[in-house]
């Protein structure tokens, strides 16, 4: 299982959202390309880098920092937030982001999702934001009608490669992930599957590498990285052990 360290920019800074709120924001560090060799440094094998304006606004806001992050590290690294046109998933891609992560577009239009899953394979994913059980859009600030195992299997149907899952009500606010919702897209789906929301000690680890019928592929982890209250790099030996 991979770990991610997570990096969200809010205004050219990493900063941390409590449960998607953009009112309520915890700055860690005004640079983010610092804070992406520092993961590396530490070990990390991926990042995971959300534009936090850009999901808001609905397209890219920190675009600069972003591929100045890339450039500055060796390991790969997804984005999110804001992507809705391929133009701009083109542009990440050709700058060396290794996997792009769409959401509200994904959601909004079918066609063009199928599309991108069939032109760019692995190198897509779909973030399926979910508040209890129904996916959440345009920067979590909006709810649909879709449940969010509905959608995880017309995902599957059309080849989908790499779905990252959240449970909007567990993001930042360290009290464990929603195990029961990792457990419900794992025993519906076999789309590798990355878990975010809610990490909060190495024990919420131990327990998703139990999981049945498998352990997610990855997990993302942010604010308990940030204030300490998990170490990556034990983090990291504990998922290799397991591999």
């Amino acid at each position: 299982m991979i770990i991610f360290p997570a990096i969200d920019i809010k205004e050219g800074k990493v900063v941390r959202l409590i449960q998607g709120r953009f009112n309520e924001v915890t700055q860690y560090s005004e640079d983010p390309v610092s804070v992406a060799k520092q993961w590396e440094e530490r070990g990390a094998k991926w990042l995971h880098i959300v534009d936090l304006d850009g999901a808001q606004m609905g397209t890219p806001q920190n675009l600069e920092i972003i591929l100045k992050i890339v450039q500055n590290v060796k390991i790969p690294v997804q984005v999110g937030g804001g992507i809705r046109e391929q133009k701009t998933i083109d542009q990440l891609l050709s700058k060396g982001v290794a996997r792009v992560i769409l959401g509200t577009k994904a959601i909004e239009n079918n066609s063009f999702l199928k599309d991108l899953i069939s032109t760019y394979k692995d190198k897509i994913a779909v973030s399926l934001d979910c508040a209890q059980g129904f996916v959440q859009k345009k920067g979590w600030t909006e709810s649909s009608e879709l449940k969010g195992t509905v959608f995880a299997q017309q995902l599957e149907k059309w080849g989908l490669r790499c779905l990252i899952y959240t449970d909007i009500s567990r993001d930042g606010v360290l009290q464990g992930p929603n195990f029961t919702g990792i457990e419900e897209i794992l025993n519906q789906t076999n789309i590798p599957l990355i878990a975010s929301g809610g990490i909060a000690k190495i024990e919420d680890i131990k327990q998703l590498l139990v999981m049945k019928p498998r352990a997610p592929m990855g997990v993302i982890i942010g604010k308990a990285l940030y204030e300490s209250k998990l170490n990556l790099q034990e983090a990291i030996k504990l998922c290799s052990r397991k591999e």
